[in-house]
Order: C-alpha cells, then sequence, then structure tokens
C-alpha cells in the first residue's frame, strides 16, 4: 500500500479525463488522509467511533442535483474543509508543539498539500460545467471557535481529519460518476447551439 502514494495522477498516457484525474487526486487525498486519521487514532489513543458529527455545512446529496450543483457541492465542502485544517494545524502546532518530525506530522503535511490541489480540480472543473465562477461557495458558519482544553483541542484536531477524510471519499465517488454526465451534457449543449445557429 505504501506503493499508492506515490503513483501517477494522470495514468500512463496521461490520457484520462478531468473529472478522472479530479478523482484520482480524491482517492489519493483520501487514502493518504485515513492513514493520517489511523496515526492521530494510535498517538492520541482514539477508538474510531470517537466524534461523529458533522463540521461542514452543504446542502444535502440529492439524486436531482445537476453535474454544475453536485460540484458545486463537493468544492464548497473541501472549501470548508481547508479552512478547517489550515487551523487545526497551526492550533496543533502551537498549543502542542511542532516538535520532533514522524511520520505522522510528514503525513499531515503532505494531506495540508494535497487539499488544496482537489480544490483546484474541482473549481476547474466547476467552472467549466457552469461556463463562470459566478457561484462562489460560503465558509461562513463554519465551526472555527477552537477549543482551549487540550482534550476537547485533540478531539476537535481529529474531528477535523475525518471530516477531511469524508469528503475525500465523497468527492472520489462524486467525480468517477461526472465523466459519462459531462459528455452527455456537452453533447446536449452543442446540439442546442446547432440548432438556435440554424
Amino acid at each position: 500500500m505504501a506503493g499508492r502514494s506515490t503513483r501517477s495522477i494522470n495514468g500512463s498516457n496521461g490520457s484520462r479525463t478531468a473529472p478522472a484525474r479530479a478523482a484520482a487526486l480524491a482517492d489519493l487525498l483520501h487514502y493518504e488522509c485515513s492513514t493520517l486519521l489511523e496515526l492521530f487514532r494510535k498517538k492520541e489513543n482514539f477508538t474510531e467511533d470517537v466524534a461523529d458529527r458533522r463540521m461542514v455545512s452543504v446542502p444535502p446529496p440529492s439524486s436531482q442535483l445537476d453535474t454544475r450543483d453536485k460540484l458545486w457541492r463537493i468544492h464548497s465542502a473541501l472549501l470548508q474543509c481547508q479552512k478547517l485544517l489550515e487551523k487545526a494545524v497551526a492550533k496543533e502546532e502551537e498549543e502542542l508543539g511542532g516538535g520532533k518530525k514522524g511520520e505522522y506530522e510528514n503525513k499531515r503535511k503532505l494531506v495540508k498539500e494535497r487539499l488544496p490541489l482537489l480544490i483546484l480540480s474541482t473549481g476547474e472543473l466547476l467552472k467549466a460545467a457552469e461556463g463562470t465562477t459566478s457561484l462562489t461557495p460560503s465558509v461562513e458558519g463554519l465551526e472555527l471557535n477552537v477549543p482551549t482544553n487540550l482534550f476537547d483541542l485533540k478531539l476537535w484536531v481529529y474531528r477535523v481529519y475525518k471530516e477531511v477524510n469524508y469528503w475525500s471519499k465523497t468527492a472520489t465517488n462524486t467525480l468517477k460518476d461526472l465523466p459519462s454526465v459531462i459528455v452527455k451534457e456537452r453533447a446536449r449543449t452543442t446540439r442546442a447551439r446547432r440548432s438556435t445557429r440554424r
């Protein structure tokens, strides 16, 4: 499994579609975040069922959502995750000290660096799906009030990691379904343009 983090996101011939590349990046982030969660759980002696409450606020999933809305939902959630993750890492380093850099710190750094790449990818897909960037996902109402006592801080950091893990998996699943949907919508848009030109 260690080889997974070094595999190419573009595939062997670079011919993957943009949604497939974004899905591969989301899958890689999910794998790395799962590892980060496991390392943190072992470090802090937490059980898996700790901290199951959602922190990110987006509309619920629906089969009625079109491609643009699905992308907006994922993009918005990932932006919120990024804000939470930045705050969690900064607070963890401030309160718990930087200390020696080990596997946990390296994995945390990797997750923090990879998340903006996925956000960029979903942003580009969103722009392609809607033609503009008129909808800007909001991070208002995000739970950025960090606890002051040490145990609650560790629990909050763990919840943040679980959110990134959850949303990277959700992004993977959503993005894997997009290539066929985008092709169908492009075909429909092209036909509509041709019929208006006649």
